[in-house]
């Protein structure tokens, strides 16, 4: 894109939060490199910062706020540049709306100023990372370079791809229900959305200044329906059939399938009914965009998955060990379970609570798991599963697990809860695992 420097120089940007993922830090770095003012704020220190601070060293137009934030910082910006999950009721972000300051996530100031480009958003409580992987996979084999993959992807900055996109490019987004707020306080939707599903998360953040649960699911419902809300008639949005119902008629057209559409002669490796129903989203992708079936078929026999999804890990002494960490629902961990049908599962779970219903994955549990191993945390602490061996770290949950695994049975990390307290994140507690299980000899 043309001059996009322009855009941001001299401009005085306050970064809400820096973290240690990756995004947010390069988001940092490229208004940098374009000569934007910025105040880098978070609640954590210096020292936990360290590894993300580090890399911005050489930049003088950096001021940093660290362990704290200052009002006065939400009062003079030209923009406010926040990760999107900070509460609705923060009062640094209410001052800055009292100021008229604008407030962005990299994808909504990306979706901004982005011209000539087509973007393909893909959103839903499950699935939304392998089917976003796929598209792009199907579409990098159609047209190579023209094809970005960003958003919700670990590391990646949205905003930086200002600097690569050129005309007629294409960009495949996995937007989560923050990225989507941003997107409806500009009035932008993707020329071509995917909304996998809806199932209950993140109550911990939508109950505040709710009254109820359900008046919480309906706001992450609205701000999950920006990917259609704001298309154009000629855009596309493709749906399960669940959702179709519940969102009824809208501009664009609707395309509504399931997993059935799938044929059964494609030799598919991901596991699950949940996988075929991703597959079949990602084909709808392709077809829209005039891809040749066999292109598709390639690319979607290739895919092995996305890791910490299901991902199989290895076999050892005829236990096969999948890494599920990325399962931070009851749902989730559910759809696990059914998915690997087999009754003799030894099943690591436990973390952060998220103020979600875990009645249905009790239920399950005792059905398929033979050995169940809990990890400690908030969320642990709610649940009533009978005979669980409570754990107070990982190391200690996969030795234990291990040990009462035999021959024909499944080990499965699958926690069901958010990251929070024992890990930095959930990749972080994935590869932790990854790490763990690979060393046993």
């Amino acid at each position: 894109m043309k001059n996009y420097k322009n855009l941001f120089k001299g401009k005085k940007v306050t970064v809400m939060g820096l973290g240690l993922l990756g995004g947010a830090l390069n988001d940092a770095i490229f208004l940098a490199e374009c000569g934007a003012e910025l105040t880098i704020t978070d609640l954590k220190s210096e020292t936990e910062l360290k590894t993300s601070l580090v890399k911005l060293n050489k930049f003088k137009n950096i001021k940093y706020v660290l362990g704290r934030h200052d009002i006065l910082d939400f009062k003079t910006a030209d923009f406010i540049l926040q990760p999107g999950n900070v509460p609705p009721d923060s009062l640094y972000l209410l001052e800055a709306k009292k100021n008229n300051i604008p407030i962005h996530e990299s994808e909504s100031l990306f979706m901004q100023y982005a011209e000539g480009v087509k973007v393909i958003g893909v959103t839903g409580t499950r699935g939304k990372t392998t089917t976003t992987t796929l598209i792009y996979k199907i579409l990098k084999s159609a047209f190579g370079r023209k094809v970005h993959l960003a958003g919700n992807v670990q590391g990646n900055s949205t905003l930086a791809l200002l600097g690569k996109i050129k005309l007629g490019d294409m960009v495949v987004l996995e937007l989560d229900s923050w990225c989507l707020h941003g997107m409806g306080e500009i009035k932008k939707s993707p020329q071509i959305s995917v909304f996998t599903n809806l199932l209950p998360d993140h109550m911990n953040f939508y109950l505040k200044g709710s009254k109820d649960k359900i008046e919480a699911g309906q706001k992450y419902f609205l701000d999950k329906a920006q990917i259609y809300l704001n298309q154009k008639p000629e855009d596309y949005l493709i749906c399960g059939e669940k959702i179709a119902e519940r969102i009824g008629q809208i501009k664009s057209h609707k395309i509504v399938i399931n997993g059935q559409a799938v044929s059964k002669a494609w030799k598919i490796k991901i596991p699950g009914q949940h996988n075929l129903d991703n597959i079949a989203y990602a084909i709808a992708v392709g077809r829209i965009l005039k891809i040749e079936e066999k292109t598709i078929k390639k690319a979607v026999e290739n895919f092995a998955g996305v890791d910490g999804r299901l991902q199989f890990v290895k076999q050892y002494k005829g236990i096969k060990i999948y890494n599920d960490t990325t399962a931070t629902t009851p749902d989730a961990t559910l759809v696990a379970l059914k998915s690997l049908g087999n009754k003799k599962i030894v099943l690591i779970l436990g973390g952060a609570d998220k103020g979600l219903d875990m009645s249905g994955l009790v239920k399950e549990i005792p059905k398929s798991c033979k050995e169940v191993f809990l990890l400690a945390g908030t969320g642990s602490n709610k649940l009533n599963i009978t005979k669980a061996i409570k754990c107070e770290n990982l190391k200690e949950a996969v030795v234990g697990a291990v040990k009462k695994s035999r021959k024909g049975d499944v080990l499965l990390f699958s926690p069901a809860f958010a990251s929070f307290g024992m890990f930095d994140n959930e990749y972080d507690r994935g590869d932790q695992f990854n790490k763990l299980i690979k060393a046993l000899k």
